[in-house]
């Protein structure tokens, strides 16, 4: 008798254990399930902005140089909405409405539109960015561009890719061959670590610097070689969540600006084509007049 409730003890655990990795089996899938149908998200949310392209009517500002739009809301609340069907149970984090309460290692993070500034001014150079995190690490993403109708996109572990064809970093290794971009934080009138030293410094030492204003553009561009790298302070995650994976998964690579892992708690990004990473990190650390942010 106590041998068989030795026997269904054992039974029990071996058949708890088993559940447990299929429930994480299929927590994994997940993230391969479902690439396609948040491409179709981004997509919806950008035939809203282009509704509103060039017929922007309501521009609030939330700071100094800090702007929202009703498209950014519209789009927010479509993009929101479409995942909350699908996954109840996700953490959300977007730009306009913040988190939701859910609890949970999977967390969205969502630019209804990144690049809002240009956008409201007609300037064609922002996109919608959906990237999703497990346990606050990036394994899917995408960054759509409406106006040139370019889908990047990068699931972890197989490879980042343009309208479904795979994109590569560049090859270039002279820093002072390379193009490289950057932005300046909303706050960059009163706050030290502006990035005006660092943007100095590189505008010096290389072929040219960029300010495209939009993060996830500065991302999905290195990844795929026009630019060779990108840098930038005062990052949010629902900013580079999906750029930071597109460029990963595209061979480049990805540290925060002291070159720590943890770039989204961080707030400082740079992104790379890898060969130019440690050259671009020198630069960051000498221009520094304010000390930079240092990885937990």
């Amino acid at each position: 008798m106590l041998f068989g409730k030795i026997l269904l003890k054992v039974w029990m655990l071996i058949t708890q254990r088993e559940s447990a990795n299929k429930l994480g089996d299929r927590k994994d899938k997940i993230v391969s399930d479902i690439l396609q149908m948040v491409e179709v998200i981004a997509r919806q949310a950008g035939a809203v902005l282009m509704e509103g392209y060039g017929n922007v009517r309501h521009i609030q500002q939330k700071g100094v140089i800090d702007l929202v739009t009703e498209f950014d809301k519209r789009s927010e609340e479509l993009i929101i909405s479409s995942i909350q069907e699908k996954f109840p149970d996700h953490a959300i984090l977007a730009e306009e409405s913040g988190p939701n309460n859910t609890i949970s290692e999977y967390q969205w993070v969502i630019d209804p539109i990144d690049g809002t500034t240009n956008f409201a001014h007609g300037i064609p150079i922002f996109s919608v960015t959906i990237g999703l995190l497990k346990n606050n690490s990036p394994v899917l993403g995408v960054a759509y561009d409406p106006f040139r109708n370019e889908m990047f996109s990068a699931e972890v572990g197989q490879g980042a890719t343009l309208n479904n064809r795979p994109i590569h970093v560049s090859s270039r290794t002279d820093l002072g061959q390379a193009v490289i971009s950057t932005g300046f934080p909303y706050d960059l009138r009163t706050n030290p670590l502006n990035n005006l030293a660092q943007f100095v410094q590189f505008q010096l030492r290389t072929q040219a610097v960029r300010h495209l204003g939009c993060a996830s553009l500065d991302c999905a561009w290195t990844a795929m070689g026009r630019l060779d790298g990108y840098w930038e302070f005062g990052v949010k995650p629902w900013d580079i969540g999906a750029g930071a994976l597109i460029v990963r998964e595209a061979g480049g690579r990805v540290t925060s600006a002291d070159g720590g892992e943890n770039f989204l708690s961080n707030e400082t990004i740079l992104v790379s084509n890898g060969l130019l990473h440690e050259q671009m990190l020198r630069v960051l650390k000498e221009g520094s007049e304010a000390p930079l942010p240092q990885s937990a």
